[in-house]
């Protein structure tokens, strides 16, 4: 079974692929969304996702994972346990993402940046600042699932689990809000 049928798969058996209408955090809407947290409340599917993820950069010698709070911390703990290296996380601060907690990133440290799901990258983006910020050397970014069909391009190579391209909205094109369907927003109430 492929790394792409696998991730489908534990998603499914999760729980995790839901249909309706959607806001995302990007602001966006969308008919399809992936609740991640069905999946990372799982530790025996994490192991697995986090292994092949790790797998993909075995030969980048990486020192040191770092993700974006919240999704992303689990990913980047157990990525960096598989792959012998530290795993820290960045946080939302007030001008983007930041290391809290006494977390740093040694000047030329070899650094691999994970997240979850990829929809817009701003995540992704805010955590490259803070990597480049302390002189880190990105050898790469890794995710399970990339929801923007392999189109969402990087400074730095991109290699994901699984791609599925899904077609996301902004409100004012959204036809769902159109045809009045109620909103959700995903780890909240409804909206609307």
């Amino acid at each position: 079974m492929s790394n792409q049928d696998e991730v489908l798969e534990i998603f499914q058996k999760a729980g995790a692929l839901l249909k309706g209408h959607f806001l995302l955090s990007s602001g966006l809407h969308s008919a399809i969304y992936f609740e991640k947290f069905q999946v990372l409340q799982h530790p025996e599917y994490v192991e697995v996702l986090c292994g092949k993820l790790a797998s993909l950069f075995k030969d980048e010698n990486v020192e040191v994972v770092v993700g974006p709070a919240t999704g992303g911390i689990i990913i980047a703990y157990e990525v960096a346990k598989n792959l012998k290296a530290r795993s820290i996380f960045a946080e939302p601060g007030s001008e983007g993402r930041t290391l809290k907690r006494g977390f740093e990133i040694k000047k030329g440290e070899r650094t691999l940046i994970v997240d979850d799901i990829l929809t817009t990258g701003g995540s992704i983006e805010e955590v490259i600042q803070v990597v480049e910020k302390h002189g880190g050397n990105v050898r790469g970014i890794g995710v399970l699932l990339d929801r923007s069909g392999g189109k969402r391009k990087f400074a730095y190579p991109l290699k994901a689990l699984a791609v599925a391209e899904v077609t996301n909205y902004t409100p004012e094109q959204c036809p769902l809000c159109k045809e009045g369907k109620p909103i959700v927003k995903p780890g909240s109430r409804k909206v609307r």
